[in-house]
């Protein structure tokens, strides 16, 4: 995790707001999403922004119309190659899962666009068997974008306020440790100003 972050952290703002707008959006669209979970690349990013990397507003927008446009282009490709999406490879490993997602949409129709959105494998397969399911695009849509919203919003808020709380944190451990080590030299003088003073002192007869 930090190796990632100090990559996205060694990049210029536009490349931040690229390179987590894709991992987003590739999450949903293409299965990316088993490899690096978009919410990984939100947190990470919002992270970046409690540094003031980048804007964290215009992150979070960044970040919601990738989930938007990912579970859209997901919907579209299951609807032109139908039940072939489903014999990838990385599916066939999966297939409780499948299964689950399905049931899923079984019972709770789009709403489980929704609900999957924050569940990290059923968010990046939820799309394209909501496709699969022939579920309308516009009620699809609706909830996607809710969903999309609520979860591009509280990921990136994730990360902002943890970074931000580290942030309050390393500088308190900072003036406390500067105080520490004020003390420790203070004492030394102390000491050493005392030792002298008795090395220096005449005797008592």
């Amino acid at each position: 995790m930090n190796t990632i972050t100090n990559w996205l952290g060694g990049l210029s703002g536009p490349v931040i707001y690229t390179v987590v707008g894709a991992l987003v959006f590739c999450e949903d669209a293409l299965f990316f999403g088993f490899v690096l979970p978009g919410e990984t690349a939100a947190v990470l990013g919002g992270l970046l922004a409690a540094h003031g990397e980048v804007s964290v507003w215009w992150l979070t927008v960044v970040v919601v119309l990738a989930a938007i446009l990912g579970d859209s282009t997901g919907y579209a490709v299951s609807r032109h190659f139908g039940d072939r999406i489903l014999s990838a490879r990385s599916l066939r490993r999966r297939q409780n899962h499948v299964e689950r997602a399905r049931e899923m949409i079984r019972v709770r129709g789009a709403s489980a666009v929704f609900v999957a959105r924050f569940i990290a494998f059923l968010r990046a397969l939820m799309p394209a068997l909501a496709g699969l399911s022939d579920m309308p695009y516009r009620r699809f849509l609706l909830f996607n974008a809710l969903g999309g919203l609520c979860w591009g919003v509280s990921c990136t808020a994730v990360g902002y306020f943890a970074g931000a709380a580290f942030t309050r944190i390393e500088s308190q451990v900072g003036r406390i440790a500067g105080a520490v080590i004020a003390g420790v030299v203070v004492l030394a003088l102390a000491v050493w100003a005392y030792r002298r003073h008795r090395r220096t002192r005449p005797p008592h007869h």
